[in-house]
């Protein structure tokens, strides 16, 4: 019993001392079991409790700092402000990294895990009061930023290049009149910081936008919930409003279903087909793309071919598309799906075999 009891103990001195830190990975954990669809009333409420609460915080934080109110109120907002602030930073970061990480592969979704280390490393080690100002204020616009332009979209039924811009300014407008409210709140120390603070907002703001027209930001909101290859596909309608799919399948086994291990394809007919199920926020109908490429002599992947097609965001398990290509050869191929402007939402890798048959066919209705 005694040693249950020291061993508790010492979880909870080790929680006080990256107090910060576990508020964050608080806030994270909770909205990975509470957030469900991009454009889920409830889940959009979530997101934007955490950016008034955020925005709040922060400014109730600087509030304790700068003794402007009571001392016994001051000396909470400067013991407890932080907490809040990092247990919001980390639902927004939570929210970002589901909603962004379905809408591309892992890849794409790369940059938002180097974000959230970098949160977690500056909780632990900046200390300095001017530090942890200019780290507050990027921290709170990287969410803030992610959040509008998951937000606009889903709002306005639109997405593009124009939608972007239009996001981040408006991101860019919302971070401004919070540091000018700093500025009322600490003038001197917001006065010798103005340089760092210009720098770090234009940082955030330069790379989203670089993120974004090289096409490694995923192309939220729409999101990829399955994506296969299949023998065929062939589409029939099983009632007035909602088209249906009958795919014939190759059963994999078990060794092919391993993570980075590639199905292999028995080609039956003259044709194999992609395909895909996109979900798009209700509002929202854009052109998609499978992208059909194969490796080349030299380990390169070359374009075979790239097809498009309208998707609409009407059904809630996604809207089913397919292509089909023929005149293939053996060797290694992939089908991404894509947006038109080339955001990757997910790729399949497989390999073609034309010398062996299939060992089992299957169809299914999708």
């Amino acid at each position: 019993m005694w040693s249950m009891f020291s061993t508790l103990g010492s979880i909870f001195s080790w929680m006080k001392r990256h107090w910060l830190t576990v508020a964050f990975l608080a806030g994270f954990v909770v909205d990975l079991l509470l957030l469900n669809q991009v454009d889920n009333v409830v889940d959009n409420l979530i997101l934007v409790a955490h950016t008034l609460i955020a925005t709040i915080s922060l400014l109730l934080f600087y509030v304790g700092v700068a003794e402007r109110g009571p001392v016994f109120l001051s000396r909470i907002f400067r013991r407890y402000a932080p907490i809040v602030m990092q247990y919001s930073f980390g639902g927004l970061f939570s929210g970002m990294l589901i909603f962004y990480g379905r809408s591309g592969d892992f890849i794409a979704s790369a940059p938002f895990f180097l974000l959230i280390i970098a949160v977690i490393f500056g909780n632990e080690f900046l200390s300095k009061g001017s530090d942890r100002l200019i780290y507050h204020i990027a921290v709170y616009f990287v969410g803030l930023f992610s959040f509008v332009v998951l937000e606009v979209p889903v709002l306005t039924g639109k997405m593009g290049d124009g939608i972007f811009i239009i996001s981040g300014l408006i991101a860019l407008v919302i971070v401004s009149g919070v540091t000018q409210v700093l500025f009322k709140i600490v003038p001197n120390f917001m006065a010798v910081n103005v340089g760092r603070i210009i720098i770090a907002i234009g940082a955030v703001y330069i790379g989203f936008n670089v993120l974004y027209f090289t096409s490694l930001i995923p192309p939220i909101p729409l999101s990829l919930t399955q994506l296969e290859v299949a023998q065929s596909v062939e589409p029939f309608s099983n009632s007035v409003q909602q088209k249906s799919y009958r795919v014939s399948y190759e059963v994999q086994p078990w060794y092919r279903k391993v993570p980075f291990t590639q199905p292999v394809i028995h080609p039956t007919g003259e044709t194999i087909a992609c395909f895909a199920r996109v979900y798009a926020p209700t509002k929202l109908s854009t052109k998609i793309f499978h992208h059909w490429e194969y490796k080349d002599i030299n380990g390169s992947w070359q374009e075979y071919s790239r097809i498009g097609y309208e998707i609409v965001g009407s059904n809630k398990n996604g809207y089913g598309g397919y292509t089909r290509i023929s005149a293939f050869f053996p060797g290694v191929w992939r089908c991404g799906v894509e947006t038109a402007r080339g955001q990757v939402l997910g790729r399949q890798i497989f390999i073609i075999d034309e010398i062996n048959e299939p060992k089992e066919i299957k169809v299914k209705i999708e």
